[in-house]
């Protein structure tokens, strides 16, 4: 039996109490021990298991995610280092501090050079092993925290909250404060530029998940690389693969995963997210082993995937296993009434970064900035207030020709072509004449697409068909 040793009685107070919001697997064969680190340890972590052998340690570690495994170097059957040198075959890369009973050098150095984090020889005192634990978990921490910060490294002009008043977003804050705290996927939907990615911040931040929110363009990955930077790779996987790494899965465990333009997803990646979304486990690239996850995916898209789906780009099943709940996130010209307070927050928060003083608006730039179409939406708008802070007052080359509207222009609706010839509408004609050209130019806009015209004219499809089908008939 091994012996136990107390704790030393010079190690702080403060540091034995320390509590980590991780999970623990223990293994090992004498029941003493595992009793003892099984009371010990729940003190200091969130989750803790415990298996006398690898065969149900195995069982537990795909069933759970473990941040940290402590193991007996010699089990029964399958030893410590070879269940080890499995898991990192497979692209495993949890934590494992392993404990022996026999001063074995040649075999604490292979553990250590197939990954073993720690080596305890027994006895010890159990401050030796909250220490070694301690070092792990704020070692895997401060990678975690590293690589995200190097992927977030030029998102510094992010948004802190929500800003607007209009009823639009009011209703959309509403539908994220309910949401936030359940685990279900969410599609956002909305054009490019309209702040897709700060609702899903907003969800992320509001959802108490304690992993971090972590953000992948879709389309910024080229195909062959998705699935790896999705799901990681073990070592020998593909050319330059020389080592074992994590996706952004695993990145995200307990957290959140954005996935930003998920309609460019490649179909054969729709397939595999998708298995990964039903089973809640991952394949890294190379590996024959699933990996099981805790992690809260939200997917957005600037595009209509009723009809990508249509169009054969986009998988039906993986649609309604995303659209748990979409919520649409307005145009900027659907909402110009926020536009000042979004100008003003703008010019605050960028003046600090830059260093440079704010600038006053006046009503007429205010009246220029919301007689522009803003096809850009939020993100073309904090350019614009970036560019007049440099150059300290607001440009008209902001704003290209071909959209903007003249101040004369205000009382009348927008042209419309027709047999080549351009006409403008004045208020005064009869208003269902108004109604129909203003239709039919925005349906012109939209290019013939008539789900973007119905979006824009805040109408149904249907109801836009049905208009159309009157019109023709009475031709």
């Amino acid at each position: 039996m091994t012996t136990i040793m107390p704790p030393s009685a010079n190690k702080s107070e403060a540091a034995v109490q320390q509590r980590y919001p991780a999970a623990i697997l223990v293994v090992d064969d004498e029941p003493g021990m595992r009793n003892f680190l099984q009371r010990a340890l729940t003190a200091y972590c969130s989750f803790l298991e415990v298996a006398d052998n690898v065969e149900l340690g195995e069982e537990l570690r795909k069933r759970y995610h473990f941040d940290l495994m402590i193991v007996d170097i010699r089990l029964a059957g399958s030893s410590g280092v070879e269940w080890l040198q499995n898991l990192r075959d497979q692209g495993v890369r949890t934590d494992v501090i392993f404990m022996t009973a026999y001063a074995d050098l040649e075999m604490a150095l292979r553990a250590l050079r197939i990954g073993a984090s720690d080596f305890i020889i027994k006895p010890f005192r159990m401050d030796q092993m909250i220490t070694a634990v301690q070092r792990c978990l704020e070692r895997r921490q401060i990678q975690r925290e590293n690589f995200l910060l190097r992927r977030q490294v030029d998102g510094y002009y992010r948004l802190d909250g929500m800003i607007g008043q209009n009823p639009r977003i009011q209703d959309m804050c509403q539908i994220i404060r309910r949401v936030a705290p359940t685990p279900s996927t969410i599609l956002i939907e909305g054009e490019t530029g309209t702040g897709k990615e700060l609702v899903a911040r907003a969800i992320h931040d509001l959802s108490g998940r304690r992993g971090a929110f972590v953000a992948l363009n879709c389309g910024s990955i080229s195909p062959e690389l998705l699935e790896s930077e999705l799901f990681g790779h073990i070592r020998g996987a593909f050319t330059n693969a020389h080592n074992n790494r994590e996706g952004l899965f695993s990145y995200a465990q307990e957290g959140t995963l954005f996935l930003d333009e998920i309609g460019e997803m490649p179909l054969a990646m729709q397939t595999k997210l998708l298995r990964a979304l039903e089973h809640k486990t991952i394949r890294p690239v190379g590996s024959d082993q699933e990996i099981p996850v805790d992690t809260r995916v939200i997917a957005a898209t600037n595009r209509h995937l009723t009809e990508e789906i249509a169009a054969g780009h986009f998988r039906e099943d993986l649609y309604y296993r995303l659209n748990v709940l979409t919520i649409t996130v307005p145009p900027l010209r659907d909402r110009l009434d926020d536009l000042p307070m979004l100008a003003s927050h703008f010019s605050e928060t960028l003046a600090a970064v830059l260093g440079v003083p704010t600038i006053p608006f006046t009503h007429e730039d205010f009246v220029k900035l919301q007689s522009y179409d803003w096809p850009g939406n939020v993100r073309e708008l904090k350019n614009v207030i970036e560019r007049s802070l440099l150059l300290g007052k607001l440009p008209n080359q902001c704003f290209p020709e071909q959209n903007r509207e003249s101040n004369t222009a205000r009382n009348a609706v927008p042209t419309h072509s027709i047999d080549g010839e351009t006409c403008t509408l004045a208020l005064d004609l009869p208003l269902d004449e108004v109604e129909k050209y203003y239709m039919l130019w925005t349906l012109e806009r939209s290019q013939g697409n008539k789900s973007e015209a119905a979006r824009r004219l805040g109408i149904s499809r249907k109801t836009l068909d049905r208009k159309l089908q009157a019109w023709q008939q009475a031709s």
